[in-house]
């Protein structure tokens, strides 16, 4: 068992990564040749410059609050195995923040079926990299 110190140490370098992997990703996701045609459809009321700043305390953000929630969901998520227990987290977490967001998207914009699809896709293998980094390291904190 980890004293406070080592889990807290420990909460803080897997937030961290969790929030940098965050930011790596949703500009690898957003910011290559495909998602480029992809999200032509809405140039006209796309930002022309993004804030990169707010964006970083933003995925760091969502990388301590993930982990937050990982850790007060551990011991009800299915499966005894730790890995399993961080896929099953990114699944939910992947249906709560992706599917939904693409559902509503699909219902009010008039957004290409290939872009949603992209979404969706992209979307799950992030959360999947984040649930194995949170079942894989925080495994004897929960």
């Amino acid at each position: 068992m980890l004293g406070n110190k080592a889990r807290i140490v420990r909460y803080m370098l897997v937030g961290m990564a969790s929030g940098l992997l965050f930011g790596i990703m949703d500009a690898l996701i957003n910011v290559n040749p495909i998602a480029e045609r992809l999200y032509e459809f809405n140039v006209p009321i796309r930002r022309t410059s993004v804030d990169v700043i707010a964006g970083v305390v933003i995925d760091l953000a969502y990388g301590f609050i993930l982990m937050a929630v990982f850790l007060v969901l551990y011991r009800s998520l299915p499966g005894r195995a730790d890995l399993v227990k961080g896929v099953s987290f990114a699944l939910l977490v992947w249906f709560l923040r992706v599917v939904m967001s693409a559902a509503s998207q699909w219902i009010m914009l008039n957004m290409p079926a290939t872009t949603l699809l992209y979404g969706l896709l992209t979307g799950l293998g992030e959360m999947l990299v984040l649930g194995i980094l949170y079942g894989a390291t925080l495994r004897s904190s929960a």
